[in-house]
């Protein structure tokens, strides 16, 4: 008995071709020139069994899969079972890639099959094939299916009506549901399905604490199976006698709702979990008052792509949301059950699937590598540039390959900058400047506009702040217009001058860098919250104004960061503070996420608690005041932090007190 797989360099296929080399069997390969480390990758995993894989070099989107005549005349009447796994299998691939692989690849794959004289052909459907069906989908349906209005549906259903029409061989088709990874190891190859929800869990635990109840979705029907469920039911089966010209769903016999899997792996990811589910009805009732023109849905669609965007989530997921198709695999079941296979329950293996997720595959760990790639060959403005928060971020970006722009006005600082940072490998230049003071920004505005490389993100970092209560601040406006002037109408100043290059290209960033306190309403910082929130007003109305321009605008809300900013205040030598290289990481990555907010986990669990209960904001910040009197500079003690204090700082200890 031998055996002929396409697709197994895969992550179904090499699980498949470890069970078949367990029979002692020849197992050859179809494999794409340039692919051969993944063929490598299944020799190892077959271990002291790998001598019985082979490669037979091709292409899937080749007529006789590209197989040279020697070869195939080789394989002629050897190949006891040919095993057609090769697809793509990818939720948001193109019509035409889909087309390319799921469909022609499958029509090749049968021509060789009998061109050789194959015992049987196993093709590996999927669920997908039955289309948006509403109700329960058998193992007997076919023809049933529908409606097929994603294009990955469609040509998985094209590709098995092939095999049912024009195989002339003995066939069997598999229908497995959405694969994850392995059940006791939680092994997955790449973000797919239910893991491009991972990254919105994990927001989730971040930004709340694990006991506060949510209120979510039941959504549609979910079926998950783990892949070495997939790969020994499909050993098992193909060996079963008196099987051919059947299909069989290798699903899981419990019926999930999207809300109790996102509740299981929140639960593993000891995140928060929906307490309240609203029932799918919810949903069908709002697509029945969807039932207006085109052109007054893309708008809503466009928000509804950018909140998606920031979680991560693909906007094309959206419509399977309430997936309406349950399946039935009785056949399946029984014939599996005297080899003791059959799908371990979800809650039983979440969380090795999650841990698996957040230790190699969450793109965070990546995160150098995706800022070279967001920002390499870039050009990059960081206002503020030449210590704190500013300089570490030029660093990190230069680092990354971007050419740096630092404006400052202390010119010989910055030339010391730019000679440290060019000693480490950064294309870096500098234009000292006071940005409150018109005509220079006008003047860097020109510079700008005469450099070879236009401006790509522009990061407003430069700031000022003053700590003192508004009974100090009588006699001192000045105070509230010199911050105006330096956070708000500095960065706008400058935001205005290099819109017009961006917007002309379509592509464009703005960053402008704000506080944790205007989340918070900080005592004592009137004045400076009330700059940021003047620099966030207008990020936030230019990102609704600019988004189909192609230009983008982010805030980020830093906590307290240890910069020569709040050294004057001497009762946060005793606070924990981010440093500037922690800040610049948030920056960073803002840089490439693009989100429209950015902030710490207790910035936004500020925001909620501001939203629900404002008189606990109210409440806690009265009590910082109370607690923290004036810095020296505006009439307070030297030494003002009292024990209580220090306790009240250390458990709120992002906050501005």
């Amino acid at each position: 008995m031998t055996y002929f797989v396409t697709g197994g360099t895969g992550f179904i296929g090499r699980h498949l071709v470890e069970k078949l080399t367990a029979r002692g069997e020849p197992v050859h390969l179809l494999v794409r020139a340039g692919s051969h480390a993944k063929f490598e990758r299944v020799v190892r995993q077959c271990a002291d069994r790998g001598h019985l894989v082979s490669a037979v070099e091709g292409d899937l989107g080749a007529p006789g899969l590209g197989i040279a005549d020697q070869q195939r005349a080789a394989l002629f009447g050897r190949i006891s079972h040919v095993f057609h796994l090769g697809a793509l299998y990818d939720l948001l691939a193109a019509d035409a890639q889909l087309v390319h692989s799921n469909v022609a690849g499958t029509e090749h794959a049968v021509a060789f099959a009998q061109d050789i004289n194959a015992g049987c052909f196993h093709f590996v459907s999927s669920i997908a094939a039955a289309g948006r069906y509403r109700g329960t989908f058998t193992e007997e349906m076919f023809a049933e299916a529908g409606p097929l209005d994603h294009p990955y549906f469609r040509t998985k259903h094209e590709a098995e009506a092939l095999v049912r029409t024009t195989c002339r061989i003995p066939w069997q088709i598999y229908r497995p549901g959405m694969v994850v990874g392995h059940s006791m190891t939680g092994e997955m190859d790449k973000i797919d399905g239910p893991y491009y929800l991972f990254k919105l869990i994990q927001q989730l635990r971040a930004a709340l604490p694990r006991w506060m109840p949510l209120v979510g979705i039941a959504g549609g029907h979910v079926n998950l199976v783990p892949v070495d469920f997939v790969a020994a039911a499909l050993d098992r089966l193909a060996h079963v006698e008196g099987l051919h010209g059947r299909c069989f769903h290798l699903t899981d016999p419990h019926d999930y709702r999207l809300g109790e899997v996102l509740n299981l792996f929140a639960e593993a990811a000891h995140a928060p979990r929906m307490r309240l589910q609203l029932d799918p009805r919810v949903i069908d009732a709002l697509a029945l008052g969807a039932r207006v023109p085109r052109e007054a849905l893309e708008p809503i669609g466009r928000v509804i792509d950018e909140l998606l965007s920031d979680a991560g989530v693909p906007s094309a997921l959206v419509r399977l949301i309430d997936h309406p198709t349950t399946f039935d695999c009785r056949h399946a079941r029984q014939l599996l059950a005297p080899a003791a296979i059959q799908v371990p329950p979800l809650a039983r293996y979440a969380w090795r699937l999650w841990d698996f997720w957040e230790r190699q595959l969450d793109p965070d760990l990546s995160r150098e590598q995706r800022l070279r790639r967001a920002v390499h060959g870039k050009t990059v403005l960081v206002t503020g540039g030449s210590s704190g928060i500013g300089l570490a971020c030029a660093r990190k970006l230069g680092a990354a390959g971007a050419r740096i722009i630092l404006v400052a006005r202390d010119a010989e600082r910055l030339e010391q900058v730019r000679a440290e940072l060019a000693a480490a490998g950064a294309e870096v230049s500098v234009f000292a400047c006071d940005l409150t003071e018109p005509s220079a920004t006008e003047d860097l505005i020109r510079w700008l506009a005469a450099r070879e490389h236009p401006l790509d993100i522009l990061i407003n970092n430069a700031g000022h702040s003053i700590r003192r209560g508004i009974d100090a601040s009588y006699g001192r406006l000045h105070d509230f217009e010199r911050l105006m002037q330096v956070n708000y109408l500095a960065a706008v100043r400058l935001t205005l001058g290099v819109l017009p290059s961006m917007t002309a290209r379509a592509s464009g960033h703005v960053i402008s860098i704000s506080s944790i306190g205007v989340l918070t309403h900080a005592s004592r910082f009137a004045a400076y919250n009330a700059s940021k929130a003047a620099l966030e007003a207008f990020t936030r109305c230019a990102s609704g104004e600019f988004s189909a321009r192609g230009v983008r605008f982010t805030v980020v809300n830093l906590p307290l960061v240890r910069t020569p900013m709040v050294a004057p205040t001497k009762m946060y030598d005793a606070f924990v503070l981010l440093s500037p290289e922690q800040a610049a990481d948030l920056v960073c990555d803002a840089v490439v996420r693009k989100p429209e907010r950015l902030s710490t986990g207790l910035g936004r669990f500020a925001q909620i608690v501001d939203f629900l209960a404002p008189q606990v904001t109210r409440a806690v910040m009265g009590e910082s005041f109370r607690m923290f009197p004036d810095s020296q500079a505006a009439g307070g003690p030297a030494d003002s932090m009292t024990p209580e204090a220090r306790a009240f700082a250390a458990l709120l200890r992002e906050l501005h007190f």
